[in-house]
Formats: structure tokens, sequence, C-alpha cells
């Protein structure tokens, strides 16, 4: 896995209401009834808000998109997707990615500490 590069963004537009939300991407409004949550979260240091959508998925239904947008399975087991995202990761991009970094500290443990900390800012989208 490499550094995520800067993804491009979608404009989002949320008119939300007790008990519904209608969700526009770029203009484009999302099926009726199909958000059953969402999560809006930004990181005032970071470039862009993460929305996280919760959806019921009908038959057929596609995601298309430039932005910072996922789907979240609320069925997928944690662990799993932590899995898959370790099982991703480059090695190589990892140790020099942490050997890089600003805050290493002469500690002991300092290269794991690093490392620990760098998969959670790629795991948060941050290079």
């Amino acid at each position: 896995m490499t550094t995520p590069a800067e993804p491009s963004a979608y404009g989002v537009q949320i008119d939300a209401q007790p008990g519904q939300a209608r969700i526009r991407l770029n203009g484009d409004a999302l099926p009726a009834n199909q958000v059953t949550g969402y999560v809006l979260e930004h990181d005032v240091a970071a470039a862009l808000p993460t929305l996280v959508l919760h959806t019921r998925q009908p038959d057929h239904v596609q995601w298309q998109g430039l932005a910072r947008v996922a789907v979240a399975d609320p069925a997928q087991d944690d662990g799993q997707v932590v899995a898959a995202f370790l099982q991703n990761v480059d090695p190589g991009a990892l140790a020099r990615a942490a050997l890089e970094r600003d805050d290493l500290d002469g500690s002991p443990n300092e290269l794991t500490v690093a490392m620990l900390k760098q998969l959670a800012d790629w795991a948060q989208g941050r290079a």
C-alpha cells in the first residue's frame, strides 16, 4: 500500500429532519429511504471531511464517485476490516513512512510506536 493521494471531493448537501435525511452528492439525490444513517466527521487539520453512509442495499445499487465516501456494512466484523486493511499494507512503505516521521522520540520502542501511528494515520486517510 502506498501513502494515499489527496482525493477529489464530492459536493455534499444534507437536509436532515427528525426521522429523515435527504442527501445529495454532487447535486444527485440518493434514492429515498436508502440511507438509514450517516456520520459526518471532520478533523480540521485534515484536508477533507469524511461522510459515512449507512444504507439499505436494494438490488442493483451501485456507488460511483471521486471522494471520500464510505458505505458502511453494519454486519461486517471490525476484525475482518482491520485484517483486510493490514493485509494491503506495503511493509517497505510502512517502514519508510515510520522512519520519516517527525515524532520519533528515541525510546526503545520508537519504531513500533511510529509504525502504529502511521497505520492509524493511513486508516484515517491522512498521509
